[in-house]
């Protein structure tokens, strides 16, 4: 949910998803002078705890041993920021107050009190899960020291990095509660233990399952998970309820698994996540729920046809005959272009023509203030092509990676200012300036940070459009794997959770690009700061004078303000 409120020349609009909560500040014209920063306190209305929220930053007169790092002493020296310490489903009144005056004697002035609930993803018609991803490994190394998660007694470690992922996929089959129930799935990498086990013990307790496997290519190939999915199936000893796909030139690359009661299907799991611990508890992943019987029964239409392996070419031409938004909508083009108003709907591959990829360049080019995407693998294209449009508003965009064949076409997205990239990253050898040296798990070998693949444009608008699940925006994706994606229109609660954790991931890697200016195949490893060299808070007024003259930071305050997205 989002609330936006006015008290004097302070303005704050706080978008709640369920982990994170964005604040968006914005002060009247003439208020920027003196402007010190904000203090931000958050009352739980559960527990009853109030505090301020911390700065990492200090003033350099207050960074001394046990420095107090509260904004209330130590203000947030932007115009949005985020709490990444929500909690779903949970009430919480945030309470911001402009600073004024010189770091060791703050004034507050205007103060902004605004209240939100965080989306329950566990209720309603849409369920999202977002792992923690790579994107808080200062919080990581701070809770476990960099330790390997293996060493983390009580599992503690992979229940952070899962934050509720694992839990989702887990209860879902669970739902599955003997005879009478239902599982259809089909996977690509699968070999994730207790998610086997777990549909092993469904079939145990009556529960018709039934999967489609990827078992494309020989054993051995790298490019495919066949040889770690046929071991998994073997140990786990399901090995009676798995089709092969095996018959396609493409990409089995589904990840969705239909709940059905009484023959019936009544819900959907879907999204980014590979049955792996790299999906779940590595690089960046989603789990969407959707309960709603029409989309379920769609999704079992198209397993149904995928449990027969068909031949790519006859699947494509089927999966056209089925479903041919993306043509008709191009075709009518206007008004039409975008789905219905409130609606969900569901785009599968392969087909036999990139239609849907040319639909979902031209929505990005229709956007009126704003869109935002991941592109683990890199941007087709068509949607570079739109990057390129000129826009009176900012466009946002995270890549994993930036190699030979991707950096070029980043780099040239990039020159255009009213585009944002940001690339994973993360702090590698040595500790620069006051950070702490950062670890991944090792868990995934190519794809380390941002494996989600989400389109999101207008999400502040009054009419969202969301579009995700497990197809990368490319031509592979749309003509030659097995994919499905959904788009959702017009809901606000769904566009806050994506809006949410995509801000998490893009301010966490904008931060380690400007450190990494020199990005490179792996992940890169800045150069150590001198002993002492910390960044501080500005004790001027200066760090805001670039948000109140024509450019992107002013352009992103009156975005996520609500004060104007153009």
């Amino acid at each position: 949910m989002r609330t936006r409120v006015t008290s004097g020349n302070l303005t704050v609009q706080a978008i709640a998803g369920t982990y994170v909560v964005i604040l968006a500040m914005d002060v009247g014209a003439g208020a920027e002078a003196g402007l010190l920063g904000f203090g931000i306190e958050r009352l739980d209305h559960e527990s009853g705890e109030k505090r301020a929220l911390s700065n990492f930053l200090l003033f350099a007169e207050n960074d001394e041993d046990g420095a107090d790092h509260s904004s209330a002493v130590n203000p947030i020296q932007a115009f949005q920021w985020c709490d990444y310490e929500a909690t779903p489903g949970r009430k919480y009144t945030y309470t911001v107050t402009s600073k004024y005056g010189t770091p060791g004697a703050l004034e507050d002035r205007d103060a902004v009190t605004a209240e939100v609930t965080t989306e329950n993803p566990d209720e309603g018609t849409h369920g999202i899960y977002f792992n923690r991803g790579a994107a808080g490994w200062q919080a990581y190394e701070r809770h476990f020291k960099g330790d390997d998660p293996d060493q983390v007694p009580r599992r503690a470690a992979y229940e952070w990095l899962s934050r509720g992922l694992e839990e989702a996929l887990l209860a879902f089959i669970a739902k599955a509660d003997g005879k009478g129930w239902g599982l259809r799935a089909a996977f690509y990498e699968f070999n994730y233990m207790p998610a086997l086990d777990a549909l092993g013990s469904a079939r145990k307790r009556g529960v018709d399952v039934e999967l489609v496997v990827d078992e494309v290519g020989e054993p051995g190939e790298r490019s495919q998970p066949k040889t770690k999915n046929l071991a998994a199936i073997d140990v786990a000893e399901i090995e009676g309820i798995c089709t092969p796909r095996t018959n396609t030139s493409g990409i089995p690359h589904n990840k969705f698994i239909v709940l059905l009661k009484d023959k019936q299907p009544i819900e959907v799991w879907t999204g980014s996540t590979n049955i792996t611990k790299g999906g779940i508890f590595g690089h960046s992943n989603v789990g969407h729920i959707v309960r709603d019987e029409k989309v379920a029964a769609t999704y079992l239409a198209y397993w149904k046809e995928l449990a027969k392996d068909p031949e790519h070419d006859g699947f494509q031409a089927g999966n056209v005959a089925d479903d041919d938004q993306p043509e008709r909508r191009l075709a009518a083009g206007g008004e039409e272009l975008a789905p219905a108003a409130s609606s969900i709907s569901v785009v599968f591959s392969p087909r036999e023509r990139r239609a849907a990829l040319d639909w979902y360049a031209k929505l990005m080019d229709e956007a009126r203030e704003s869109f935002f995407l991941t592109a683990p693998f890199g941007v087709s294209e068509q949607l570079a092509d739109v990057f390129g449009n000129d826009k009176p508003y900012l466009r946002y965009l995270i890549l994993d990676h930036e190699n030979k064949k991707i950096a070029p076409v980043a780099r040239d997205i990039e020159s255009d200012l009213d585009n944002e990239l940001a690339v994973g990253a993360y702090l590698g050898a040595g500790n620069w300036h006051q950070w702490l040296q950062e670890h991944l798990t090792g868990f995934n070998s190519a794809v380390l940070f941002v494996h989600t693949k989400y389109m999101l444009i207008d999400p502040l608008g009054e009419d969202p459009i969301v579009i995700t699940g497990s197809a990368n925006f490319s031509s592979n994706s749309i003509l030659g794997n097995d994919e499905n994606s959904l788009i959702i229109r017009g809901d606000k609660a769904v566009a806050d959770v994506y809006l949410g954790e995509f801000m998490r991931l893009f301010a966490t890697f904008r931060l380690r690009r400007k450190i990494n200016a020199d990005l490179k195949d792996k992940a890169p490893e800045p150069v150590p700061g001198a002993a002492g060299d910390a960044i501080h808070l500005d004790p001027t007024d200066a760090w805001a004078e670039p948000y109140f003259v024509d450019g992107t930071k002013q352009k992103e305050r009156l975005l996520f303000s609500g004060s104007g997205g153009a």
